[in-house]
């Protein structure tokens, strides 16, 4: 059956178990990008592949995952939220069950892109169908659950992937969405209304294929611009049959142009078309909408540190403090016990007062967590006081997603859910994507500076075998520390490489937490007022009956 723009949730209440099946689904997309993390190392083995390749392994995902959310958020709107989020759990699932079988990097590179879409179906209209389902009180329940998955499931997946990769295989940490997405498709066929938005246009096509162009390529040239260069290629690439030598003008600034020249040509061709009162990829009146439009500024600029710490913790417990791979993934799962604590307290606090305080309150857990991680790392920390402050984060994170989500969505339109859910969700990504590349960058530039200069200060080493021993540490992500201590009168070098990547670490930890800190000032744009107190704009965009 399918409903007008919120009418399940208006007419006949929506029970809490369309919301089981929906988190099911967002749960897949938020595991496997940490599950394949603690897998890679074994990936890369198994299959005999290049850095070059394991790097692409990574990015494909993210690629296309950030290309396609605002298309398929639109879809959702158009044909049925519900549709196309199973749609997701298809492909997903199906792509997943490839990954299992693939002989060649190349292959698993295919497969992650098949996976980006799958993901990029899922992602908007989890939180459209949300949007849609659910309202008032019952809302502010719906998105702390949300913020509990997505924080909780971060730090799940990397144990998850550290316990399958240990002791069965890699290809069993991609085997296991299989059932996962079967449970999602039945469940959500039986307990999840179809919404949609039963006045939408035809399609946009040509906006679709500008916002996939320049988004995709923006999110390129954010991911790899630490390891082809920012505008001087650091290395040979080879890119879509074209060669971009080493010392020579590299793909990344020619990949931001082309981000810049589409996202620009988007807006104008879009605002054309609501003028002609035609179909919209996206009604760009949206960011009219103060918490939309701040809102989805805020996500942006709190994604930048909010969760890099997670791509740079895992390597330092693992090649600094030789942690196994369960074990790391068991640390950073710390996590999800606050995330759960926080599923369970946000609705009601966000009841009681509003939800920009609890995105505040959560906020200012993030900044104390990562701050206080920077603080502890040494290299010989207990796992126990980073535990602790994991808890914290992952209680800030599951707090502050949920109940920005709740803002962002709050004043938009249902019936334009998926547009908006697909635009706050791309927000998030890009400011992931550049997050990490600020991370990463800070986090390696220090790895190597640091080693190189307590390297030095060790008796016997030279200036040139100090700086040797630096960037070897540095192009091995810390790996190198390990056959170091192995070699006669090597552990004292160890000792002081891994004193560098703790040194780095902690450059890293403040800086993420400062960039959180920054979102959370951003947060006094945002309106203060209670879900029952919010009145949802009406659409501005061209509209007419559905065809049944």
């Amino acid at each position: 059956m399918t409903h007008g723009a919120g009418a399940g949730a208006q007419d006949r209440p929506v029970g809490w178990t369309a919301l089981v099946f929906i988190g099911l689904g967002l749960s897949m997309i938020v595991m496997d990008v940490t599950i394949v993390n603690v897998s890679l190392p074994q990936i890369i083995k198994d299959l005999d592949i290049s850095s070059i390749d394991s790097e692409w392994i990574q990015s494909m995902y993210s690629l296309v995952f950030a290309a396609l959310l605002i298309t398929f958020g639109r879809l959702g709107d158009r044909i049925g939220r519900r549709t196309v989020f199973v749609m997701g759990a298809i492909v997903f699932g199906g792509a997943s069950f490839l990954a299992t079988q693939v002989d060649t990097g190349g292959q698993l590179i295919a497969v992650r892109a098949l996976q980006g879409v799958g993901g990029a179906m899922l992602s908007p209209n989890s939180l459209s169908l949300l949007n849609s389902l659910y309202q008032g009180k019952r809302r502010n329940v719906a998105f702390a659950i949300y913020g509990a998955i997505l924080a909780g499931m971060a730090g799940i997946g990397p144990l998850l992937g550290g316990y399958l990769t240990e002791y069965y295989s890699w290809r069993h940490s991609f085997g296991v969405n299989v059932p996962l997405a079967i449970v999602v498709i039945l469940g959500c066929l039986r307990f999840v209304p179809n919404t949609r938005d039963e006045q939408a246009l035809g399609r946009d096509l040509i906006g679709m294929a500008l916002s996939a162009i320049g988004i995709g390529a923006l999110v390129f040239g954010l991911i790899e611009g630490r390891s082809d260069g920012w505008w001087i290629a650091i290395r040979d690439v080879h890119l879509f049959g074209v060669t971009f030598p080493k010392g020579g003008l590299s793909p990344v600034p020619i990949a931001f142009a082309i981000a810049v020249v589409t996202l620009v040509g988007l807006w104008f061709f879009e605002e054309e078309r609501r003028r002609r009162k035609a179909a919209l990829l996206i009604d760009m009146t949206l960011f009219k909408i103060r918490s939309f439009g701040f809102g989805s500024l805020v996500a942006l600029i709190v994604s930048l540190g909010e969760f890099g710490i997670l791509f740079a913790l895992p390597l330092f417990v693992q090649n600094a403090l030789g942690y196994s791979p369960l074990h790391s993934g068991a640390l950073t799962a710390s996590l999800a016990a606050g995330a759960l604590v926080a599923g369970a307290t946000a609705a009601p606090i966000a009841n009681r007062t509003s939800p920009r305080t609890v995105t505040r309150i959560g906020m200012s857990l993030e900044v104390i967590g990562i701050v206080s991680l920077g603080l502890v790392v040494s290299a010989h920390v207990p796992a126990w006081k980073m535990v602790v402050c994991l808890v914290v984060y992952g209680l800030g994170i599951g707090l502050a997603q949920s109940q920005l989500v709740n803002i962002i969505l709050g004043q938009v339109p249902v019936e334009e859910s998926g547009q908006a859910s697909g635009t706050e969700a791309t927000a998030r990504r890009i400011g992931t994507a550049l997050g990490s590349a600020v991370i990463g960058t800070i986090l390696f530039v220090g790895l190597q500076s640091d080693t190189e200069q307590k390297v030095g200060e060790v008796e016997g080493v030279t200036s040139e075998q100090a700086s040797e021993i630096g960037k070897t540490v540095e192009n091995t992500d810390g790996v190198a520390i390990d056959e170091i201590a192995q070699q006669p009168g090597g552990e004292p070098v160890a000792e002081a490489s891994r004193e560098a990547f703790a040194e780095a670490l902690r450059r890293t930890s403040f800086v993420a937490g400062g960039l959180v800190a920054i979102g959370l000032a951003t947060t006094a744009v945002l309106p203060s007022g209670r879900p029952e107190e919010t009145t949802r704009r009406k659409p501005s965009g061209p509209r007419r009956p559905a065809t049944q």
